[in-house]
């Protein structure tokens, strides 16, 4: 048994079921709650209200006027501005999932992928379900146009590009360093979306010594610019569709060859060690080595 279903017996029980059929779409059921007064101001400002009031089917993750007071005094009066209206979508799409997800769907998963693009974790905190950190504290309110589970706090994704989430972590120092070398920077923080494997600084040690030293130099700047790409995928290929592939193709042109094998996923002779690490403009799969363009391939 998944380790998420067996919440389903304990914390959620009481989570009420609708009876009967539903009657109103997403919006028109949150208005008529009365508790989710902030959430439905929010998506008027954002223009979100035709969105969520059209087919779908869509999964919201709903926050209650309690959680959207528990954030920062001043932070909902600054986001309803209109110059933080970019913000505010992003944020209140990374509570809505593409497709009707109930309760029982919901907690087989490991994470689910949001309108907003990132990635919202699932995990057990004290035998509660929690998802993106807020807990889940009731579901299956079921709508004309999908369903509805109330949270007890705001889900926030990052706001961070690939770069800044690789220079946070301190573990990609030369990747970054090459990044800059290969005048590769603005690409990486710009929209994409993109996905990157990411040798750690630990992998860059393990290629022959002064291998690096060697593509630093400004001389060799187009072929660390190969090197790098080899890296890039573009779009956003989380764990569970890269674990599927056979291949993927690079922003350098090669493909990567894909193989899962023994509980481990590996990009060509790369294990990826850690997955699914948003980043605003894609994701981040880490591993433990740097791999390799075919020679005389572009």
């Amino acid at each position: 048994m998944n380790r998420f279903t067996t919440i389903s017996l304990f914390a959620l029980l009481a989570a009420p079921i609708a009876a009967q059929a539903p009657k109103a779409d997403i919006v028109d059921t949150a208005v008529a709650a009365g508790s989710f007064k902030t959430l439905a101001a929010a998506l008027g400002a954002a223009n979100l209200v035709d969105t969520l009031k059209g087919k779908g089917p869509f999964t919201v993750f709903a926050p209650t006027d309690a959680a959207f007071a528990k954030l920062p005094k001043g932070t909902v009066a600054t986001l309803l501005k209109k110059k933080n209206l970019p913000t505010l979508t992003g944020i209140l799409t990374y509570h809505v999932v593409a497709g009707n997800m109930p309760a029982k769907m919901v907690l087989t998963q490991t994470g689910l992928v949001t309108l907003n693009g990132q990635r919202a974790a699932l995990a057990m905190v004290n035998k509660k379900a929690t998802i993106g950190g807020a807990q889940i504290v009731t579901t299956d309110i079921q709508c004309t146009n999908g369903v509805i589970h109330v949270i007890d706090a705001v889900m926030m994704p990052t706001s961070d590009d690939i770069v800044d989430v690789a220079s946070d972590a301190g573990t990609f120092n030369t990747l970054i360093a090459a990044a800059k070398a290969a005048g590769l920077v603005d690409t990486l923080k710009s929209k994409g979306p993109f996905t990157i494997l990411a040798p750690t600084d630990a992998a860059f040690a393990k290629l022959p010594a002064g291998t690096v030293e060697m593509l630093l130099k400004p001389e060799n700047k187009a072929k660390l610019a190969e090197i790098l790409t080899y890296h890039v995928v573009s779009g956003r290929a989380f764990a569970a569709d890269v674990a599927k592939a056979t291949s993927v193709k690079s922003v350098q042109g090669s493909t990567i060859k894909i193989t899962a094998k023994n509980g481990k996923v590996m990009a060509n002779n790369a294990t990826i060690v850690a997955t699914d690490i948003n980043a605003s403009n894609g994701v981040v799969h880490v591993i433990d080595q740097v791999i390799l363009p075919p020679a005389g391939k572009n």
